[in-house]
């Protein structure tokens, strides 16, 4: 491998764009990760200066690669390898989303535990 390059896969995930590396394969598999319109495999190497798209939950995430990481570090630290160019667009979709309340039919009573679960990772979706 070259110093200057990484695998995707590695590379989102140590960026935070998904939560594991396995989520971040998973989307690349699923063709959701594309690189100048080209759909990519979690094997292809990420270089500086590239630009790619990532669907994740509703949302398309614009990213250009300023650094190359390997390992997932803090907050901050990733935040310096890349570069975020998604338009505001995007994240309103994601507002909008949320602000949808929830309505239950009158007398059904309160959420269980279960109801609110599937509630709280229904709009978790995208973080």
């Amino acid at each position: 491998m070259d110093a200057g390059s990484v695998r995707i896969d590695k590379w989102l995930w140590a960026v935070r764009l998904y939560k594991t590396r396995t989520q971040a394969a998973e989307a690349c598999r699923a063709g959701h990760v594309e690189i100048a319109g080209q759909k990519v495999k979690p094997s292809h190497l990420v270089k500086l200066d590239e630009i790619l798209s990532a669907k994740i939950g509703i949302i398309t995430r614009t990213v250009k690669v300023v650094g190359i990481i390997d390992r997932r570090m803090g907050a901050s630290v990733a935040r310096e390898h890349a570069l975020d160019l998604t338009p505001p667009e995007e994240y309103a979709k994601l507002k909008e989303m949320r602000a949808q309340p929830v309505f239950y039919p009158k007398g059904i009573g309160r959420p269980t535990k279960k109801d609110r679960r599937e509630i709280e990772r229904f709009f978790s979706e995208g973080r």
